[in-house]
């Protein structure tokens, strides 16, 4: 196993300046990647528990102003910080106040503004919700691509180091007029080393890829099933007690 790290490492160490160059470049595209892979598999675990955790909070809460104070403490969640941004712009709208802590003493028509606009009021808050779930997608997208990049360039990459390398090969050959394997497979393996490290590069990049697709698309849903209901509560509320 030692002879065979250490062949691997001579033939770098000897192969051609292209060839280098190549895995050099390889090995910046798998660095980068595992370091992509790492740092959005903790963002998306923690999204996914503290959302789970903020919703079951949320229709437990017998208030909005309590899920909110429980929104700040959740930095992580998806969920909890597009809450938030409904939350601000409803309190900014028409007088509102939380529903579930008016009832009780609501009159109608003693405090406020028009039921249409108070309307007007949840459109806003509709458009900062919808602006909400765009920037927590593309938060969460944010360096994935480079993934798929990877996946894409690196197996061509490497092959480009592999032709270049046998090209050298063949040349060589024809400078010593031999052609026997002893001649021909250093040259040939140092070169294929190329298309090894290109398909190492590419191979948990496509994996990793296609896993946080997955995820994102499964945390937007949720965004999107939530921003649904926080609206309807919303609109039932000012439907139902005119507030």
């Amino acid at each position: 196993m030692n002879l065979a790290k250490i062949d691997v490492l001579h033939m770098i160490i000897n192969a051609g300046l292209m060839v280098q160059f190549v895995l050099l470049l390889l090995l910046f595209f798998s660095v980068t990647s595992w370091a992509i892979m790492i740092i959005k598999y903790r963002y998306i675990k923690k999204a996914f528990s503290e959302s789970a955790e903020f919703i079951d909070f949320f229709w437990k809460s017998k208030n909005l102003s309590n899920a909110f104070s429980k929104a700040k403490q959740l930095s992580g969640s998806p969920v909890a910080r597009i809450f938030r941004v409904g939350y601000v712009e409803l309190k900014k709208s028409s007088r509102f106040k939380d529903p579930t802590e008016s009832r009780s003493t609501h009159s109608s028509g003693a405090e406020g503004a028009s039921l249409g606009s108070r309307f007007t009021g949840i459109g806003n808050v509709k458009r900062a919700l919808r602006r909400a779930i765009n920037t927590e997608t593309t938060r969460m997208t944010r360096m994935v691509p480079f993934l798929a990049t990877t996946g894409n360039t690196t197996p061509f990459i490497g092959l480009f180091g592999t032709v270049w390398g046998i090209m050298n090969s063949f040349h060589g050959i024809g400078l010593r007029g031999s052609a026997s394997l002893a001649v021909v497979a250093p040259g040939i393996s140092e070169a294929l080393i190329a298309t090894a490290a290109g398909l190492a590069a590419a191979i948990p990049a496509v994996i990793a890829f296609n896993h946080f697709t997955q995820k994102i698309r499964i945390v937007e849903s949720e965004l999107q099933n939530f921003s649904a209901d926080f609206l309807n509560i919303i609109e039932r509320d000012i439907i139902l007690y005119g507030i």
